[in-house]
């Protein structure tokens, strides 16, 4: 009998948005957890993202909250303001240190990791696990112009997947989404008791 393989996921959600969003769709988190339990025996998917703690409402909160309750290790952090050297105010919520945490500490445990982000900064961390007897993936996009992805990344891991390939499996339609929120607006509050309205319940 075949051991399946141990994978788990590993998603820069501003990156992972941002690539979704040039494909021209929207992310469907509930399918993307599917797909991959499909392939192997998954450990764990981690989701990181920097929040805005000023901000009364947020709009990714609802997304946080239903990851959290669906399978999703949700890892966040506070973004700092800064003004740079042209006074101008700046953001900044870089969640790379605490990916690459994470992704070593989570190496001895896994046969493949599946990286969710095009940045090359993440060269190193993805040779550094390999090094280690761990596949590693790189989920991306080459179709838009530039692509997101760095191609220094693209090389170093050992499988290149183009989103625009998974979005089959793992998107929902915008229009869709759009006709779902209509068609769900009377029933609001009913809605906000089971979940977040944002498309990902089924």
């Amino acid at each position: 009998m075949v051991t399946p393989e141990r994978i788990a996921l590993f998603i820069d959600g501003a990156n992972l948005y941002a690539t979704a969003k040039s494909l021209g769709f929207d992310i469907d988190y509930k399918r993307l957890l599917k797909e991959f339990q499909t392939r192997g025996r998954l450990i764990r998917a981690f989701y990181y993202t920097a929040l805005v703690e000023d901000q009364e409402y947020s709009s990714i909160r609802p997304l946080i909250d239903w990851l959290d309750y669906n399978g999703y290790s949700v890892v966040t952090k506070p973004t700092k303001e800064f003004v740079d050297s042209m006074g101008r105010r700046k953001v900044k919520g870089n969640m790379d240190i605490e990916l690459a945490v994470n992704a070593m500490e989570m190496a001895e445990h896994l046969d493949h990791m599946v990286l969710f982000s095009g940045d090359g900064d993440f060269r190193s961390l993805v040779e550094a696990v390999q090094r280690k007897g761990v596949r590693v993936s790189v989920v991306s996009t080459v179709t838009t112009q530039p692509p997101m992805v760095a191609d220094e990344l693209r090389r170093q891991a050992d499988e290149f997947v183009d989103l625009a390939h998974l979005a089959v499996k793992v998107g929902r339609d915008p229009g869709e989404r759009m006709q779902r929120l209509q068609e769900r607006r009377p029933m609001a509050s009913q809605a906000m008791a089971h979940g977040p309205d944002d498309g990902l319940n089924t």
